[in-house]
């Protein structure tokens, strides 16, 4: 069953209850809220995704519920549980899409030690992996919508899971993240696509979450090997221009942008080093949307 076929009367009387299941291969998550308007987000962004069996192995266990302290409650405020325990300072209710976001993906950076795991974008193209390892502000999230509704299937935004044995790299087509100025920007640009509100004042600035397509979530479970790891920066007025890069820089980014890489010791070294000899290396600078999807356009077909 899909989540949409729930209806939101259904979704929001889970959500108060034992909670919804919502299976974001390779990840189940069970969450539960006492918000009424977290109800309507999930069901916005999340409508396509599975819903797992009521006897299903639930990964992680997470809430976003009203905070209990009468000081909080008073000024709209709202906190993260995991495990029973509140993990996060109380944010506004309002920001409540985006606390359950940034959660749930603590939760896998915290835990899923079974990958590899890269703070970086992964798109797919003929069965090859696109990999974008990128520091905040770097324009990654921004690349990465535009690629995904102009041809590349989106794995990730946030999370690559390289798995260390087959050198498979996983995703969940969870929604994308943008912030500030990017918002308008792919607002602009990508009319199709469906955005959550705009989320303003959180600790990134403003806010808001794009919906994975549709095709990239009934293929989530597929994963793709790594063919392009790419170094993307945004930088204003500049023309786009894809660099090779030595395989050893690249090791180093991705190196810096793993959550996890120092407790792998050998095996995280050796992971990711077969990452990168089997990849084209670059550094890419971008100003404008339709220049960098040319150039990355141009990439693809010549891996065909």
């Amino acid at each position: 069953m899909r989540l949409q076929e729930v209806g939101i009367d259904g979704l929001r009387a889970r959500l108060r209850g034992d909670g919804v299941t919502l299976r974001l291969a390779p990840f189940v998550v069970r969450v539960r809220s006492d918000l009424a308007h977290l109800a309507d987000d999930i069901a916005a962004m999340y409508r396509d995704f599975d819903l797992a069996d009521d006897d299903a192995f639930v990964d992680f266990h997470v809430a976003v519920l009203r905070s209990p302290h009468w000081l909080s409650r008073l000024r709209g405020r709202a906190e993260f549980w995991f495990d029973g325990q509140r993990s996060f300072t109380p944010l506004p209710a309002a920001q409540a899409l985006a606390m359950l976001e940034w959660g749930i993906n603590w939760c896998i950076a915290a835990h899923a030690h079974q990958f590899l795991l890269i703070h970086a974008a992964v798109l797919e193209r003929g069965g090859r992996a696109l990999v974008m390892p990128a520091p905040p502000g770097s324009g990654k999230s921004t690349l990465c919508a535009a690629l995904a509704h102009r041809g590349w299937r989106l794995l990730s935004d946030e999370l690559g899971l390289l798995d260390m044995t087959t050198g498979l790299i996983h995703g969940m087509a969870r929604p994308i993240n943008l912030k500030n100025a990017s918002i308008p920007l792919i607002r602009d640009f990508l009319p199709e696509a469906r955005f959550s509100a705009s989320m303003p004042n959180t600790s990134k600035g403003t806010v808001a979450l794009v919906r994975a397509p549709q095709d990239a979530i009934a293929a989530r479970l597929a994963p793709a090997r790594p063919a392009w790891v790419v170094l993307p920066t945004w930088r204003a007025d500049v023309p786009a221009r894809l660099a090779p890069i030595e395989r050893a820089r690249a090791f180093m980014d991705l190196a810096e942008q793993s959550f996890n890489y120092d407790l792998h010791g050998q095996a995280g070294f050796r992971a990711l080093g077969r990452l990168v000899d089997t990849c084209e290396c670059y550094r890419f600078e971008y100003s404008r949307l339709d220049e960098a999807l040319a150039h990355f356009e141009s990439l693809a077909e010549g891996a065909e």
